[in-house]
């Protein structure tokens, strides 16, 4: 995708330039939680493809956390109701929704597990997004093995150490919302 001029109002283009491409909020509290559960990781590790915002190298866990715009959470809902330069961000978010997809498939390839949480997730439920990163470690350290596809946690579903299973195709955990 061209870098191009987009037309833009000041005070948007002042609030754009204001986000944070790494260590945001979200990120940071994940970081955090983990580091103060023993979990060591590389922030944003340039190694591997997509530079993980957290990667646990020695379990082989690359831990994403994508902001519902930039990453296209409920594409299809939101897409509708852009407004202004409307091309353009249809482009980029899908561009980038297809860049997280082949970056998600190397890793796989290469071994690595893959967790995707979306931000408010991370800021709602920091504690489940925590416990799902720790389970995913478990399961490695336990088998020894490095899980190729991307775990599914669901809300009907409650997950034991040591017995996680692997769904095929998933991109993104589910968690449980609190008021279930």
């Amino acid at each position: 995708m061209k870098h191009q001029k987009l037309e833009t109002l000041p005070e948007i283009s002042k609030r754009m330039s204001q986000v944070k491409l790494k260590r945001g909020v979200a990120e940071t509290m994940l970081a955090k939680a983990l580091w103060h559960r023993g979990v060591r990781y590389r922030l944003n590790f340039r190694a591997l493809a997509g530079s993980p915002d957290i990667a646990i190298t020695k379990q082989r866990v690359a831990v994403f956390v994508d902001g519902e715009f930039w990453h296209g959470h409920d594409w299809e809902i939101r897409k509708p109701k852009l407004k202004r330069n409307r091309e353009y961000w249809i482009e980029k978010i899908e561009e980038n929704m297809a860049r997280d997809k082949r970056n998600d498939t190397m890793l796989e390839a290469t071994g690595w597990s893959v967790i995707h949480f979306w931000e408010k997730e991370v800021l709602k439920n920091l504690d489940a997004c925590t416990d799902a990163v720790v389970k995913v470690i478990s399961v490695q350290r336990v088998t020894n093995q490095d899980i190729s596809n991307i775990v599914e946690f669901s809300p009907t579903l409650m997950v034991e150490p040591g017995a996680l299973s692997v769904a095929e195709s998933s991109s993104n955990y589910t968690l449980p919302n609190k008021q279930d």
